[in-house]
């Protein structure tokens, strides 16, 4: 079986290898709505970045799903739209945001701010 975590286009380099922005610890509420199907998944965030999240869930969306998520964390939500971009069976879910406003990147700014402080003090 193929390692799930791997790209089909990158010719075996993993997206752990390609990270391009920081990549935090964090917990959070996902709410996850497939934009063909309608289904709808909830799991938590688990890792958060810039550019995207892992979201555990034992019922992961399938690679390259056009989805809508609204991640909710105490008194802030930051929602848009994302895909799919690997899978791990039965635990989760990496995400690419997809264009979120300047409005709800304020939010993830300020989380992404909070944990990279929360590190740097360690």
């Amino acid at each position: 079986m193929a390692d799930s975590s791997v790209s089909p286009s990158s010719s075996g380099t993993t997206y752990a290898t390609r990270r391009t922005v920081p990549r935090y610890s964090f917990v959070a509420v996902a709410e996850i709505t497939d934009s063909a199907s309608q289904t709808c998944v909830v799991g938590k965030v688990a890792e958060l970045s810039r550019k995207g999240c892992f979201v555990d869930t034992p019922k992961p969306l399938p690679v390259g799903t056009a989805l809508k998520l609204v991640i909710s964390r105490d008194q802030g939500t930051f929602a848009t739209n994302g895909k799919v971009i690997y899978v791990r069976d039965a635990a989760g879910m990496g995400v690419a945001f997809i264009e979120p406003s300047t409005e709800k990147l304020k939010v993830l700014d300020a989380w992404l701010a909070s944990r990279a402080a929360d590190a740097d003090a360690l």
